[in-house]
Formats: C-alpha cells, structure tokens, sequence
C-alpha cells in the first residue's frame, strides 16, 4: 500500500480523466479549425486540475486540533478563475470592426472548470459538464449556422450634411441591432460621405434605412 500511495495513482488517474475530458473538447475545437485546439484544451484542463490538486494538499500540511486543515484548500485554485482569463483573452482578436475568438475563449475559460473538478474529485460534475460542452459547441452548430443564414452583409453609402461626425449616425444604426463591420469617411464641400459595411438581419437593414432617410440631416442612403 505504501508504494501505490507514493505513486500517488488517484492523482495521476485524476490527470488522465482530465486529459480525455480536455481532449473531446479539444479535438471538436481542432477540426472546427479553431486556434485552441486539442494540445491547448488537453494541457489547460491537466493544469487546471494539477493546480487544483496542488491547492487542497498544501492546505493539508498541517492540521488544527480539530482536524481542520490550516491552508486555504482553494488558494491556489481560485488564481485559475482569473488567471486563465488571460490566456482566454490572449485568443480575442478585434480589427476592423469585428471582434472574433470569443468562443474560444470561453472555451479555454470552460474547460479550466472542468479541470478544476476533476481536480476537486467532482468527476460526475466534470463529466456532465463535458456533455453540455460538446452539446454546446457541436448541437448548437446547425441553429447558430441557420441564424447567420437570416443576417446578411451590405455595403452601404451614407451621405449626410457638412460637419456630421459619425457617432452620431453609429448610435443609430447600432441602436437597431446592425453591426458597422467597417466605415470609411469622405469630406466633400456639400456633403459628408459614409462608405460603410453592415452586418445584420434583412428586416432590420431596410428599417434602418427608413429611419435614416427621415432624419434632416440625412441627404441620402443607398445599399448594394
């Protein structure tokens, strides 16, 4: 008994169950073409709980005379919460108007947790959240794929009176669920030029149009 327990093998099956539960996620997200794949998940969801085992054995190291333990058995543990945010963060890319890799990062973020609880030795819980994951991140797929088909991208040229900055329009057609994926701005001396790529549902884009047309300092709006 002395020799299995040096080998500390619930440990070590604690880090292989999280390296399969880390390596589903993982292997959806490397055939998805994803930036986080299957290595990131596997070594993200094995740290997670590596650390998480870590924190409740040096809060063991030492016991009160009522058998508590003197450390904090979720030091170490709760840092992961935020430090992994980092990493998650590091996957964010914004330019030109779009922000992308949010679902990875939630991703990297949630596969943490279900380290975490295997480390904790909630297997079920860690499991069960594996399940939804990949109900989330494959089931999901063909509703997200059928809402992006109602959304289209246009191009649209705004053209409005001297002097207008574009807040002031942005606020608007943000305000009626369009996305501004790009714009650019032309100075002329009876107008102000916007050249825009929107990004939004078909209804909502001829709504939009409607309401710029009505506005004074609207001249004209025209989509391609």
């Amino acid at each position: 008994m002395a020799a299995i327990e040096a080998f500390r093998l619930s440990v070590l099956a604690k880090l292989l169950l999280a390296t399969i539960l880390g390596g589903a996620i993982g292997l959806e997200r490397e055939m998805a073409g994803k930036p986080a794949g299957l290595r990131t998940n596997i070594l993200i969801c094995v740290g997670a709980a590596l650390f998480t085992q870590l924190s409740v054995d040096v809060a063991r190291i030492g016991f009160t005379p009522d058998g508590k333990p003197f450390g904090d058995t979720g030091r170490i543990a709760a840092q992961i919460v935020s430090g992994i945010g980092f990493l998650g963060a590091g996957a964010i890319l914004h330019g030109e108007g779009a922000v992308v890799g949010l679902t990875t990062a939630a991703t990297v973020w949630v596969v943490a947790a279900v380290g975490t609880a295997v480390g904790a030795g909630a297997f079920i819980d860690a499991s069960g959240g594996t399940v939804l994951i990949m109900v989330v991140l494959v089931g999901l797929r063909p509703v997200e794929r059928k809402l992006s088909a109602k959304r289209r991208r246009v191009r649209a040229t705004l053209r409005v009176k001297p002097g207008r900055d574009f807040d002031e329009f942005a606020s608007v057609i943000e305000g009626n669920g369009i996305h501004v994926y790009s714009y650019r701005s032309f100075e002329h001396d009876t107008d102000r030029t916007f050249e825009m790529e929107l990004i939004g549902a078909t209804k909502q884009l001829d709504l939009l149009c409607d309401r710029l047309r009505h506005r004074k300092d609207v001249i004209s709006i025209t989509t391609e």
